[in-house]
């Protein structure tokens, strides 16, 4: 189940059998899931033009807490779990797992931070001189790491995994290195939410 036969009649370490000639049927982007996406993005638009005081709550509040969560889980206890999965495993895990959050990470990152920037204008505690501007710039500057490795590292990774997976004989070392760099990446954006809920929880009781 760990190989697959290569042209020369021998079998090729490192990939997967049961493939098929056209690799793996997956949808790089779930469609079901746009409607979600694009639901999120709408709440989120209103919510900064109408200047609503709970749409902005809500979507940033949603928002920062699913991306602390997702990132937790998956860094804390999804990856235990795939690295002692077997190779054929991981795959089909992957295979149903990863879709999914092509869209969901980068609309939870949306969320927060377009939401969380129209809420500390609105409050004024960006303004030079007020109490709370040190603790959101630290906080924009953790936000702003974690931003980064989120769509720098978590969506190429992710991404790079589907297309992998699409090819007609699939890498099963390539496929883990690059779980592995997403397992790693999401646990350690998820540690550092944990600092940004410290500096939020902070900020809201000065």
């Amino acid at each position: 189940m760990t190989a697959v036969i290569s042209s020369s009649g021998g079998e090729r370490p490192g990939s997967v059998a049961g493939t098929g000639p056209g690799g793996m049927d997956i949808s790089i982007v779930p469609l079901k899931g746009l409607p979600f996406a694009a639901a999120a993005f709408a709440f989120v638009i209103y919510a900064i033009a109408a200047n609503s005081t709970w749409a902005l709550m809500l979507a940033h509040v949603a928002g920062g807490a699913l991306w602390t969560g997702v990132d937790l889980y998956v860094g804390l206890i999804l990856g235990p779990i795939i690295g002692g999965l077997s190779p054929a495993a991981r795959m089909e895990f992957s295979s149903r797992f990863m879709p999914k959050m092509v869209i969901l990470m980068p609309t939870l990152v949306m969320m927060t931070l377009a939401a969380g920037f129209q809420i500390a204008i609105n409050y004024g505690n960006l303004l030079p001189g007020t109490v709370n501007r040190p603790w959101l710039i630290v906080s924009m500057a953790v936000v702003g790491v974690m931003s980064v490795v989120a769509l720098g590292f978590l969506e190429p990774a992710n991404i790079a995994v589907l297309f992998e997976m699409k090819k007609s004989e699939p890498d099963v070392d390539v496929i883990a290195h690059l779980m592995r760099r997403f397992v790693y990446t999401a646990g350690v954006t998820g540690l550092m939410q944990i600092a940004t809920l410290i500096i939020m929880t902070r900020v809201a009781t000065q």
